[in-house]
C-alpha cells in the first residue's frame, strides 16, 4: 500500500471531506497540541477606548509627558482632597502640623493639610467616661480596693468615677494615657480622704463627704496635671469592712444602733418633761398675772366707790352717815335668825311672820379662789 494512496482508507478509515464541510479543520482530539481557545469578543466601545488610551499614553518612545502630567494631577487632587473631614456636634478636633500642636476645631465640615503635613485627632468632648476602681461585683480586685481608715481599720471601698474631657488639647498633648492618670488620681484621692475618717462614719453617714472631698481632690490633682479633665462625680458602690471580720463589724452596728436608739429615747422623754414643765411654768406665771389684774382692778373700783361716798359724805354727812350703818346692819343680819324690835313708841303688839324663826338654808358654797401669787421673804406679794 502505497503511502499516497489515499483511495484505501486503511484501518482508521475515510479521511472526512473538507470540501464539504467548509475550509480545512484540525481533527479534534488529533494533531501535535491542545486546540487553543477562541478569543473573547469585546464589546466595540470597549475596543475603541483600550485604542484611544493606547494612543493617549503611548507614543514612539514610551509615554507621552501629557499623560504623566494627568496622572500627577489626578494624583494631587486626591492628595488634597483627602483632608477633608467631618467633626461631630459632640467632637472637638485637635489639629497638629508635622506633630505640633496648631488649632482646635468645632464641629461641621473641616479641611487640613493632608497628611503628613497635618493630622487630625477627634475628641469626645460631651461623652461621659466612667472608670470602676475596686473591681465589680463578680470580681474584686483586692489591691485597689482596701483601704486605711484614720482610726487604722481595714476597709473593702469599690467606688467608680465619672468624667469628660474639658480641653481636648491638654488632654491629647499633656499625658501619654488620660484614663490612666485619671485611674491612679482617683485611687489616691479616696485613699487620702479615706485615711482621715474613722471606719464607723465611712460605714454610716459619711458617704457623700467621702464622695465630694475626693471629688475636689482628683480637681486639683488634675488640674495642676494639666491633663484637660474634669471630674463629674464620684460614687461609692459599696463600703464593707473585710470578710473576715463582717461579723464582728456587725455585731458593732448593731450595738451603735441600740445605743444610737436608747438616746433617741432619752432625747424624747427629755424634750416631753421639759415641754411639761414649760407649760406649768407658763400656766402658773397667767394666773398669777390674772390674780395681779384682778387685785388691782378690785381695788381701783374700791378706790372710786370710796371716793363717791366721800363726795355723798361732805355734801350731807348726817344722812350718809345714817345710809352707810343702816347698809351696814342690813348687811350683818341679814344672815342672822335674830329679830330685834325696837320697844320705843310701840303701844301695839308686833306681830311677827311665822318663818321668821326657822332654820334657813346656808348659801351655796362658793367656788375656790384662785391659789395666791407666791410671797417675798418679807411677806409681800410678788407683782405688788
Amino acid at each position: 500500500m502505497p503511502w499516497n494512496d489515499n483511495a484505501n482508507p486503511g484501518p482508521w478509515g475515510s479521511p472526512p471531506d473538507d470540501r464539504r464541510d467548509g475550509p480545512p479543520r484540525r481533527p479534534e482530539g488529533g494533531g501535535r497540541g491542545p486546540r487553543r481557545p477562541e478569543r473573547p469578543q469585546f464589546d466595540p466601545d470597549v475596543e475603541r477606548l483600550k485604542v484611544r488610551l493606547r494612543r493617549f499614553f503611548g507614543g514612539p518612545g514610551g509615554m507621552r509627558p501629557g499623560a504623566i502630567g494627568a496622572i500627577i494631577g489626578g494624583v494631587a487632587i486626591l492628595w488634597l482632597l483627602s483632608g477633608l473631614y467631618v467633626v461631630q456636634p459632640n467632637e472637638r478636633a485637635v489639629v497638629t502640623t508635622f506633630g505640633a500642636y496648631s488649632r482646635t476645631e468645632d464641629p461641621g465640615l473641616r479641611y487640613h493639610l493632608p497628611a503628613p503635613v497635618e493630622r487630625v485627632e477627634k475628641v469626645p468632648v460631651t461623652t461621659l467616661n466612667r472608670i470602676d476602681i475596686g473591681g465589680t461585683a463578680d470580681a474584686d480586685v483586692p489591691q485597689e480596693s482596701l483601704m486605711l481608715t484614720g482610726d487604722e481599720n481595714i476597709i473593702n471601698l469599690d467606688f467608680s468615677v465619672t468624667w469628660r474631657i474639658d480641653d481636648p488639647k491638654q488632654y491629647v498633648f499633656a499625658t501619654r494615657g488620660p484614663e490612666e492618670a485619671v485611674k491612679a488620681v482617683a485611687e489616691s484621692s479616696v485613699r487620702e480622704v479615706v485615711g482621715k475618717m474613722p471606719l464607723q462614719q465611712i460605714l454610716t453617714r459619711g458617704r457623700g463627704q467621702v464622695q465630694t472631698q475626693s471629688a475636689e481632690l482628683m480637681q486639683r490633682i488634675l488640674n495642676s496635671w494639666g491633663v484637660g479633665v474634669s471630674v463629674v462625680e464620684v460614687q461609692i458602690r459599696s463600703a464593707n469592712p473585710p470578710q473576715e471580720v463582717v461579723a464582728a463589724f456587725r455585731e458593732v452596728a448593731n450595738a451603735g444602733q441600740d445605743a444610737e436608739s436608747a438616746v433617741n429615747e432619752a432625747n424624747a422623754y427629755r424634750n416631753r418633761v421639759v415641754n411639761e414643765a414649760k407649760g406649768d411654768a407658763a400656766r402658773i406665771v397667767q394666773s398669777a398675772q390674772g390674780y395681779r389684774e384682778q387685785s388691782v382692778r378690785e381695788a381701783l373700783g374700791d378706790a372710786a366707790r370710796f371716793n363717791q361716798i366721800y363726795g355723798e359724805y361732805r355734801r350731807a354727812p348726817g344722812v350718809t352717815r345714817e345710809r352707810l350703818y343702816l347698809e351696814t346692819m342690813e348687811r350683818v343680819l341679814g344672815k342672822s335668825n335674830k329679830v330685834i324690835i325696837d320697844g320705843k313708841g310701840v303701844t301695839a303688839p308686833v306681830v311677827l311672820p311665822p318663818d321668821v324663826f326657822q332654820r334657813r338654808t346656808p348659801p351655796a358654797a362658793a367656788p375656790a379662789p384662785e391659789p395666791a401669787p407666791p410671797q417675798s421673804a418679807d411677806g409681800r406679794r410678788s407683782g405688788q
